[in-house]
């Protein structure tokens, strides 16, 4: 009896257990602590460009800076001052040329001038630098033509400004030991025979020639 009463319990007791229904939801769980912060990632590789945007609106005007010092004058290469006085002094000195001497030739800057006197070479020197000038020397062919007016009818000859020493030269350069840059010989000279001493002249046919007599009388030029 006892035993089929305690299978009946049992019996009762395994549906009861596999047909309970299940219950709601509990309340939500308190939200927990904050985790560590991970390793940063990799950066991202760049994108293309984008378009350029558009135009700003025009800034405004500054403020103009304060004007600076005035610079001195500038050099004028030619002033018109300058010009009237060159010219004036270029008619004075015409004018005196004029008046003071026999014969003046002008041969682009230069001025050839004498009082129509013949002397010696060395005198033909001294007198040229007493005037603060030099004794001529012709430098191209048209001023060595121009020499030749200077001749006379009787008198063909006038000393130029060649050195008289040979050794200082050998005739080929200018009482200041200036090399010549034009010369016009004449046929054998300078003369080879002359080993010391000898002063040039310009002989009527436009040629130079070098003399040991130099205390002959011959035109005196000067050049300015």
């Amino acid at each position: 009896m006892m035993l089929l009463l305690l299978l009946c319990v049992l019996c009762l007791m395994v549906p009861i257990g596999y047909s309970q229904i299940q219950g709601p939801p509990g309340p939500k769980g308190e939200k927990g602590s904050r985790g560590i912060t991970g390793f940063p990632g990799a950066p991202g590789i760049p994108g293309p460009a984008g378009p350029p945007g558009c135009k700003g609106p025009k800034g405004e005007t500054g403020n103009p800076g304060r004007t600076g010092i005035p610079g001195r004058p500038g050099d004028c290469a030619v002033c018109a001052e300058d010009l009237e006085l060159q010219a004036l002094t270029e008619s004075i000195s015409k004018f005196n040329l004029a008046i003071n001497y026999d014969f003046v030739r002008k041969v682009g800057q230069k001025y050839f001038v004498s009082y129509k006197e013949r002397d010696t070479f060395s005198r033909a020197i001294g007198f040229c630098s007493q005037q603060g000038l030099e004794l001529a020397l012709p430098q191209n062919e048209e001023e060595n033509n121009i020499l030749t007016q200077m001749f006379g009818d009787v008198y063909k000859s006038a000393w130029i400004n060649v050195n008289n020493k040979k050794s200082d030269g050998n005739f080929e350069v200018d009482m200041k030991n200036q090399p010549l840059t034009f010369t016009k010989w004449a046929k054998g000279q300078p003369d080879k025979s002359i080993q010391d001493t000898g002063c040039t002249m310009l002989t009527e046919h436009g040629v130079w020639q070098v003399t040991r007599e130099c205390f002959l009388n011959a035109y005196i030029i000067c050049q300015l």
